[in-house]
């Protein structure tokens, strides 16, 4: 509530200066019971939040993609976490920054740190392929 176009505006400049590599994003909406349901006015009209919203979503999504492009062609550490949920053929794991990295299961399994080179990715995703065990894996 209260949110005035120049705080949008000051959150769209400090999201283009931090280059966060990901976000969590939501409108605001009153909870009832809450502190802020009882004192604070929800002053913005809807079509001002899914606007400000969209806004936000969309330069989170930009700065993402360049993040995660930033990795093509390098090898990442990936700790393998489960099965991918798109294919039963792919691992799906984590590298150290967090960021979700699937690749071919070859002969590997669930626990297991993995050197995977990544050859492409979405805003939220690194694919590549296993190169072998990492140091870190008691294969």
């Amino acid at each position: 509530p209260t949110e005035t176009e120049q705080d949008h505006q000051d959150t769209l400049s400090l999201m283009e200066y931090v280059k966060y590599d990901f976000g969590f994003m939501f409108a605001y909406s009153e909870r009832p019971g809450t502190l802020a349901e009882r004192k604070m006015e929800d002053d913005v009209p809807e079509e001002t939040k899914k606007r400000r919203l969209q806004e936000i979503i969309n330069l989170q999504q930009k700065h993402s993609l360049y993040r995660t492009q930033q990795q093509v062609g390098k090898t990442v550490e990936v700790l393998i976490e489960k099965e991918s949920k798109k294919s039963n053929e792919h691992w799906s794991g984590r590298n150290s920054q967090n960021t979700t990295v699937v690749f071919p299961k070859g002969n590997f399994k669930v626990g297991d740190f993995v050197n995977v080179k990544i050859t492409e990715c979405t805003s939220a995703t690194l694919i590549g392929e296993a190169i072998g065990y990492s140091v870190n894996s008691k294969n």
